[in-house]
């Protein structure tokens, strides 16, 4: 089976090796293979598979959520453009549509967003992908999804340009965080 660029994503005479998962208390309703699977991801009861809203990290939590949405408040507010740059994947993609169906329900208008292929742009708010942004869809404030947090040139390049921005990630962030003027990330300390 081949992937992009002619690599290979198995190679011939790989041997696959199970790994050994301990039994848990997963629900019988589950097959086996799920079971296995989420075992392995270190879910192994029921209270692993709780998906209730009160199992979210309480928003206290974030100092910069409170100054990051009064900034996208007042960008809304003043009708400026708000672009979303979000990552191709499920968790980005999804992210990236719920945040602009939200803000237009909630009255904003101006907004905008980009999902940009890795190949032209490489991962996340890089340089080339805020010059394509600000030629092309002008911006007055970049909010990146699902990825940011080790975008340190192109926050920076993007900060040159006059733009505003606002990282919101979950990615673990490298030994230096972006310049962004908010950063709201589970993983960065405070």
């Amino acid at each position: 089976m081949k992937i992009c660029n002619e690599r290979l994503l198995f190679k011939p005479n790989m041997k696959v090796v199970q790994r050994y998962v301990p039994d848990n208390a997963l629900p019988d309703s589950l097959s086996r293979v799920s079971r296995r699977v989420l075992a392995a991801r270190g879910i192994v009861d029921r209270k692993g598979l709780d998906m209730s809203l009160n199992r979210l990290i309480h928003t206290d939590y974030f100092d910069n959520l409170s100054y990051a949405a009064n900034l996208l408040l007042q960008f809304g507010i003043d009708g400026a453009k708000i672009l979303f740059v979000g990552d191709f994947d499920t968790d980005g993609a999804t992210s990236v549509a719920l945040a602009i169906r939200v803000l237009r329900k909630m009255g904003f208008k101006n907004l905008d967003y980009l999902v940009p292929d890795r190949f032209e742009f490489g991962y996340g708010l890089s340089p080339e992908l805020v010059e394509y942004a600000n030629a092309n869809r002008k911006p007055d404030l970049i909010v990146t999804v699902d990825n940011g947090i080790s975008s340190l040139s192109g926050v920076k390049y993007a900060k040159e340009l006059g733009l505003k921005t606002i990282v919101t990630d979950h990615h673990l962030p490298g030994d230096e965080l972006p310049c962004a003027d908010a950063i709201v990330n589970p993983s960065v300390s405070g």
